[in-house]
């Protein structure tokens, strides 16, 4: 296949980032959270009978989880909702493990602090500024999001991810304390583990479905994967590689460029992530972020700051952080009105988001207006109430929660 206007590239995206995010990434005192008071809704998720997963649960990973069996996940027992410090609505999963629900709630609050770090940090945006036209071609071409800023956020967010759906295991370990666990995580390096071993789709994917496919061992704070977990992410990976070499193999075949054949495959790309239709065979990809280069003589990896900063900042959070469980609070009332409707959707979080369910409103054919990242909401225009339940239910069926309102 001609590769005729693409730059994709993996290392030189690597350095890249590195030299935009210097030595001096990160590197003060950790951000701090401010008190805030956060009220939160509880609901238990229902298990298909028979089984340990929900319906959705089941689904997705018989769809996209090869070889994965249900056995070999942890599935959350309940998903809460709440509205951060900046009023946007957001969901996630606890249990079964200890921790309860501080761990999404201050994770989120640690997140929004790194992120605020990242854009108040003026020599990363002015190196970010300085890139030439072929750095900024290389990073288009070769990741999902191309501002190295709004990179290290969604870095930010990952790492977030990460530590509230391992949370779920914190059993496993004897861990009962959400800061002991946050910095179990950090000391034992497990970021650096899921950016070498899982694949984003996966992460992301899996965090909204409140279930993850590792189990942990280890004691005095030192985690790590099991050795099946290994081999199994190694599995999912391969498999998920192969996927995307030979969905472009099939247009290849079709006589189509790259460019052409992203455009034509995008919802299998979307599902298998187009960067790995374009790795080199035998290639096994690890998170941008993650690699360290020497920049200015100093050691620089992104995503180590990121998770420093991020570890942190939990710290900070869940001191200052109060929670209050109002489920029982009786829920607002809802009509539909046909025209333009807003609605949160707490789940997304980078432009592959906005791919997914830019799809979904085309497949129903119902009218987009904007998806805002940042805000985590979404306008559109509906014509009844019933081709906008199909557009939630969708997006329900995706992986992603809709706040309706």
């Amino acid at each position: 296949m001609h590769n005729v206007g693409i730059r994709y590239d993996r290392a030189a995206a690597a350095r890249i980032l590195a030299e935009v995010a210097g030595a001096d990434f990160l590197a003060g005192p950790a951000p701090v959270v401010a008190e805030v008071s956060v009220d939160y809704r509880v609901e238990e998720l229902s298990p298909e009978p028979g089984g340990s997963l929900t319906t959705g649960q089941r689904r997705y990973l018989e769809s996209f989880m090869r070889p994965c069996r249900p056995d070999q996940v942890v599935s959350a027992t309940h998903r809460i909702t709440w509205r951060d410090s900046r009023g946007i609505a957001n969901s996630g999963h606890i249990g079964p493990g200890p921790l309860g629900p501080i761990l999404p709630i201050a994770a989120r609050e640690a997140v929004i602090a790194v992120g605020d770090t990242i854009a108040a940090a003026d020599p990363v945006t002015a190196r970010s500024d300085a890139l030439g036209d072929d750095a900024l071609d290389v990073l288009a071409d070769t990741t999902t999001d191309q501002e190295p800023a709004e990179i290290f956020r969604v870095g930010a967010e990952a790492a977030g991810r990460a530590l509230v759906q391992h949370g779920m295991l914190a059993g496993q370990v004897g861990i009962e304390d959400p800061v002991e666990f946050a910095e179990a995580m950090w000391d034992s390096g497990l970021y650096g583990t899921v950016a070498s071993t899982w694949f984003w789709e996966l992460q992301a994917s899996t965090y909204r479905r409140g279930m993850i496919p590792v189990s942990l061992e280890g004691s005095g704070g030192r985690l790590r994967y099991t050795a099946d977990t290994v081999a199994l992410l190694a599995e999912m990976k391969r498999r998920t590689i192969a996927d995307a070499h030979e969905v472009m193999d099939r247009a290849r075949a079709e006589g189509l460029g790259v460019r052409a054949a992203i455009q034509r495959y995008h919802v299998e790309l979307d599902q298998i992530s187009r960067q790995y239709a374009l790795l080199p065979a035998g290639e096994r990809p690890v998170c941008l972020g993650q690699r360290a280069h020497q920049v200015d003589g100093q050691r620089v990896q992104p995503l180590a700051a990121v998770a420093e900063a991020l570890t942190g900042a939990f710290r900070s959070a869940v001191e200052s952080v109060r929670i209050t469980d109002i489920s029982e609070s009786a829920a607002r009332d809802v009509r539909f009105a046909a025209g333009e409707q807003e609605f949160g959707v707490p789940d997304m979080t980078c432009r592959h988001c906005r791919v997914t369910i830019t799809a979904v409103f085309d497949a129903q054919a119902a009218e987009l207006i904007d998806v805002d990242l940042h805000g985590k909401r979404v306008r559109a225009r509906f014509t009844d109430a019933g081709q906008r339940d199909r557009v939630y239910a969708d997006l329900r069926d995706c992986g992603y929660t809709v706040a309706d309102g």
